[in-house]
């Protein structure tokens, strides 16, 4: 039973990580990632790695997609701004042909693997208290590093949207748009 929804879960992942490359929609593409990422939380559930399991819900899923799509929302990307890419499908057609060799390499190397047993162990395996103590011990400037790159992508969007919306005002024509002193002649009048 486990290996079928295994099996399940991998096809949703590629299908999601698939329809992110295809699809010219922001839109469509962020949900292919959010598909993704659902399907690598019940891959982690399989595993009995239940922090791994919240954190790809809660974080990834939920907080990390949010953004992405509130993001997606405040630029308000149209059909007409998106980039045309002609040879689009050629070139992930090229892209599969040449990850093949990878690919048969690390199957190669997987089956070549020991047997071992991979019953679930009951300890303290994937419990927070020791995850914890080793990500703010050990590798706590990473964790900081990532804040602070997670920032300034916020910042660079809102910078993107902002730049955006000045354009549209430069194009209008100054000539054909009243000033308020000439309105409150008219008002006047």
């Amino acid at each position: 039973m486990i290996d079928v929804v295994f099996i399940g879960l991998s096809f949703l992942a590629i299908s999601g990580a698939i329809a992110m490359i295809v699809y010219a929609n922001p839109m469509y593409s962020a949900l292919g990632v959010l598909i993704s990422m659902l399907s690598v939380a019940g891959m982690f559930a399989l595993l009995n790695a239940t922090f791994l399991f919240m954190v790809q819900i809660i974080v990834y899923a939920g907080a990390i997609m949010t953004l992405i799509l509130f993001i997606l929302m405040f630029l308000n990307i149209k059909e007409e701004d998106l980039p045309k890419e002609p040879k689009k499908f050629q070139l992930i057609a090229i892209g599969a042909v040449v990850m093949i060799p990878l690919n048969v390499l690390i199957l190669e190397a997987v089956s070549k693997l020991p047997a071992k047993d991979l019953s679930v162990i009951d300890s303290d395996f994937g419990d927070i208290k020791p995850l914890g103590k080793v990500l703010y011990n050990d590798w706590i400037l990473a964790f900081e590093l990532i804040s602070i790159l997670l920032l300034v992508a916020l910042i660079g969007s809102v910078v993107l949207a902002k730049k955006r919306k000045s354009r549209i005002k430069d194009e209008i024509d100054p000539q054909t748009v009243p000033t308020s002193s000439q309105t409150n002649k008219g008002e006047q009048l």
